[in-house]
């Protein structure tokens, strides 16, 4: 029992940091990545779809990416999407190649960027804590209805808190690679 309720708390735990993972990977640098472009949805004949179904995504070089839609009439539609998203890009297309520039990153757009993925890097951390209470929770109830010692208990708990501290500290790892990415230039 001690150990499906650790196994549940790895898991969720997991997931928590490839989330962050996958938040973190959105928030652009300066260099250009196709990963950039992962979020955005294009209309495609009725329905919304991932860009990267209706398009190939490259770098051109280390502040441009190149769109590559594989339908000739997807051109526009794909340009629209790029240009709506959060992301203040400018596509320009040349025919059937879309071009999107990255423009450079000024210094209070860094640190505002920073803000952000502290902020995210903070919410991960909550849901580890949450998983960790969720999970003590359990074996306390466990221990009261007499399913474990308390002994049993106290050793769940202490490996729930090495669990969260190990994906804490994955999560500050993380959020300090982020953060020097974000500021070098």
């Amino acid at each position: 029992m001690i150990e499906e309720t650790r196994k549940d708390a790895l898991e969720r735990m997991k997931k928590s940091v490839t989330a962050l993972e996958h938040d973190l990977a959105k928030v652009r640098t300066g260099r250009a990545h196709p990963s950039l472009l992962d979020h955005i949805t294009v209309s495609y004949y009725g329905s919304e779809v991932p860009l990267n179904q209706v398009a190939n995504v490259n770098v051109e070089d280390g502040r441009t990416l190149a769109v590559t839609p594989w339908e000739k009439n997807m051109v526009q539609p794909v340009e629209k999407a790029i240009m709506k998203s959060d992301l203040g890009l400018n596509p320009s297309s040349a025919g059937s190649v879309i071009r999107v520039p990255l423009p450079a990153l000024t210094e209070e757009r860094r640190r505002d960027l920073i803000r952000v993925v502290r902020h995210e890097a903070e919410q991960a951390r909550v849901a580890i804590r949450n998983i960790r209470r969720d999970a003590n929770s359990d074996l306390k109830d466990m221990a009261k209805e007499k399913l474990i010692s308390e002994d049993d208990q106290h050793r769940g708990s202490d490996e729930i808190q090495k669990l969260t501290d190990e994906y804490t500290g994955k999560i500050d790892k993380l959020l300090e690679k982020k953060e020097e990415d974000l500021m070098s230039v």
